[in-house]
């Protein structure tokens, strides 16, 4: 099986985005779902999720409230924001057109 793969620099909060436009979650439910819809191809450090979640609040793209998990722990959960949804639109659309593009010249063949 495949070592799985760093998430490239720049990503993280993308996928994180991604992840509170099904339901609010907190930190351990975020890692849960980016790990099994990446199917387990994604080394996905903690430290990093909180810096991005972090990041993604002071620039008000999330909010977060403390609740009760489902472990009966005190837990703080993430919500997307109107801007926060705006944002992932727009680079979601970026991401494609990019992937897309390194897609084509890596599929290039040498000029006749």
């Amino acid at each position: 099986m495949p070592e799985s793969l760093p998430i490239l620099r720049g990503t993280l909060d993308l996928l994180v985005l991604k992840a509170l436009t099904w339901r609010p979650m907190h930190g351990f439910q975020i890692t849960e779902w980016l790990e099994q819809s990446g199917k387990g191809n994604l080394e996905l450090v903690d430290s990093a999720l909180y810096q991005a979640l972090y990041r993604l609040e002071e620039r008000r793209l999330i909010a977060s409230e403390w609740g009760t998990s489902d472990n009966n722990r005190r837990a703080r959960y993430y919500n997307i924001t109107t801007a926060g949804r705006a944002l992932l639109k727009q680079e979601t659309a970026n991401w494609a057109r990019y992937a897309k593009t390194v897609s084509t010249i890596l599929a290039a063949t040498r000029p006749a």
